[in-house]
């Protein structure tokens, strides 16, 4: 099998899914990929873009990426930038990769980032051209699925990845992502971490879980 993770942002592969790709890890002939949406600024200062260099290259290695994808669109520029460049830039992988599986970020994030690439996975998971795609999960983001106000939009988790076995891996590649972390009740913090693992875990009678939201699946 061949997952795809893809991330608006680096950190959202492991807030959203972290467990689940180390447990994907487990199944033999399985092979993980990861798109990375966008980069840091250009105008950032050059020991954060180094940084978080570092932490890509770190978050890689962990995961046992087969292959990362870095499309270096601006962060938080998206609504500003080409839709259609990043439908061919997905399609382009999509065609490269041929995977069974995707991760994506769920449509009611409230960034701006996230919206939009959830957007676009729409237009760029046709069936009748992307066949091989079996199975597109959404995954939930800390500070961002849970803050979306529109309660006509909201996650609606619909399946479950019991991650006991992998919830202190999780949260120790989330620590990689210094900047990104915080002390409670921050929500992006292991503390929360763990709680929504818990939280989720006790909704199907385990110890931990990550929660996705199908958005196709077929068998």
């Amino acid at each position: 099998m061949r997952s795809i993770v893809i991330s608006p942002h680096p950190d959202d592969e492991v807030l959203g899914a972290g467990g689940t790709l180390f447990k994907r890890n487990t199944i033999k002939k399985n092979s993980l990929y990861w798109i990375i949406v966008t980069r840091l600024n250009p105008s950032t200062p050059k020991k954060k873009i180094v940084r978080r260099n570092y932490e890509i290259k770190k978050i890689s290695a962990i995961f046992k990426f087969k292959k990362v994808f870095q499309l270096n669109f601006n962060t938080t520029e998206l609504d500003n930038s080409s839709k259609k460049k990043l439908i061919l830039n997905f399609s382009d992988i999509f065609n490269e990769i041929k995977p069974d599986e995707l991760f994506v970020p769920h449509f009611s994030d409230v960034h701006s980032d996230h919206k939009i690439v959830s957007e676009v996975i729409s237009s760029s998971t046709k069936n009748f051209r992307f066949p091989f795609i079996k199975k597109i999960l959404a995954y939930e983001v800390l500070s961002e699925t849970d803050y979306n106000l529109n309660r006509k939009q909201v996650f609606f988790p619909n399946y479950y990845e019991d991650i006991t076995k992998f919830l202190t891996k999780k949260k120790n590649a989330m620590k990689i992502y210094k900047s990104e972390i915080k002390s409670f009740p921050f929500p992006r913090s292991i503390k929360t971490i763990d709680a929504l693992a818990r939280l989720r875990g006790s909704q199907i009678g385990k110890s931990a879980a990550e929660s996705f939201e199908i958005l196709r699946e077929i068998n």
